[in-house]
């Protein structure tokens, strides 16, 4: 039975933080804190999941995803009303009534380090809730329910791009120099996120133009799925606004930012300084792989990249780990986001060895002149 309830775990997380949040201040932070060290000792002290599963209720694996869209818009409705001086009457009465909070007193209550710790958490519930299950179910093109959840799910980031430019650009043109998403060596992290953001929707819209077109359907139609992602971003900023008011909107906006920026700093590990042979497909070797237990179950086995990028179509609990064929992450997701985003120059220093051992193991004679 644990092996179906720990694909919960990211959905349980999210409702505790609910709970703990509304206790009022230094609980943020604490959560926050708690929570990072969770997945990160967790990494480190666990051993590696090297193994595949064998699932007889896959049923119960979708639900696990499903779940998410519902609590993702509970989390970003309570973390855009704490940041807004005006707030619904009918939304604080709830607020009183139903679940027996004070709210004007819990939000007054919190320090400028809780307020910060809200927005980074938030930010990263984003990430594992929409994000990452929404990379899942948009891989899944067939299916068009899953493709309507995994869109609604992406909407939280106002990322309808990644739905086109990644399944349709992204894998084809992994670890080449116009893709980007792609992190070349050396590359500042930063600039990397601002210039992938800026690209990758340039790309998805001539994706999505170059579609309708062979379809001999309208840019502005009702068939644009950039406009149609647009609109959802769209509405849940409305919902937001029904609440929260203008400030809730713009704090909605920062949380997506951030979100979006959490996004390109794991495509900028994924892929950091490999190199591909132009006109040879995406192997095992071109993607940082990584099998750190709580990553995994927290991230939809998004960690086991190599095996992602090999086979699109799997399933997340389909992907091999792939411990012999593929270079390995040094550490886990989270720990490399971190590692990443606060201290770039360390990050680069320990990836120095690991792309040496790249280019002596794994790379081809073609990438070793092209490196």
């Amino acid at each position: 039975m644990f092996k179906y309830l720990k694909h919960f775990l990211p959905a349980f997380t999210s409702v505790l933080f609910l709970i703990i949040a509304s206790k009022g201040e230094y609980y943020p932070t604490f959560f926050l804190i708690g929570f990072s060290l969770f997945i990160i000792l967790g990494d480190y002290i666990l051993p590696k999941d090297r193994h595949i599963q064998q699932f007889s209720y896959p049923g119960l694996l979708n639900l696990s995803i499903y779940i998410n869209l519902p609590i993702l818009f509970v989390v970003v409705l309570l973390a855009t009303s704490i940041f807004s001086p005006d707030i619904s009457l009918w939304y604080i009465n709830f607020m009183e009534s139903s679940l027996n909070i004070d709210f004007n007193q819990t939000k007054n209550s919190y320090t400028i380090i809780d307020k910060i710790s809200l927005i980074i958490q938030t930010a990263l519930f984003i990430g594992i809730l929409g994000t990452v299950p929404g990379h899942e179910l948009t891989h899944r093109v067939n299916n068009k329910f899953d493709m309507f959840v995994g869109n609604w799910l992406l909407a939280f980031s106002f990322d309808c791009t990644f739905a086109i430019e990644h399944v349709f650009g992204h894998h084809k043109n992994a670890c080449l120099p116009e893709d980007p998403a792609s992190a070349k060596r050396g590359e500042n992290i930063y600039l990397f996120i601002i210039k992938a953001v800026f690209n990758e929707h340039i790309d998805a819209w001539k994706i999505e133009l170059n579609r309708l077109k062979k379809e001999s359907r309208k840019p502005l139609s009702i068939h644009n799925n950039m406009l149609i992602g647009y609109l959802r971003s769209i509405i849940i900023a409305f919902i937001v606004f029904t609440i929260s008011g203008v400030m809730g909107i713009l704090y909605f906006l920062i949380f997506a930012l951030l979100a979006k920026s959490f996004l390109e700093a794991i495509n900028f590990v994924e892929h950091y300084g490999l190199i591909r042979e132009r006109e040879k497909r995406v192997k095992m070797r071109h993607s940082w792989n990584s099998n750190h237990f709580m990553s995994s179950i927290y991230l939809c086995n998004v960690t086991r990249h190599s095996d992602h990028h090999r086979l699109a179509r799997l399933k997340f609990w389909e992907l091999h780990p792939c411990p012999e064929d593929a270079p390995m992450a040094p550490y886990g997701y989270l720990s490399m986001l971190y590692l990443v985003l606060l201290t770039p120059f360390l990050y680069k220093r320990v990836m120095v060895g690991k792309l040496s051992d790249w280019d002596k193991n794994y790379a081809s004679i073609e990438e070793k002149q092209l490196v």
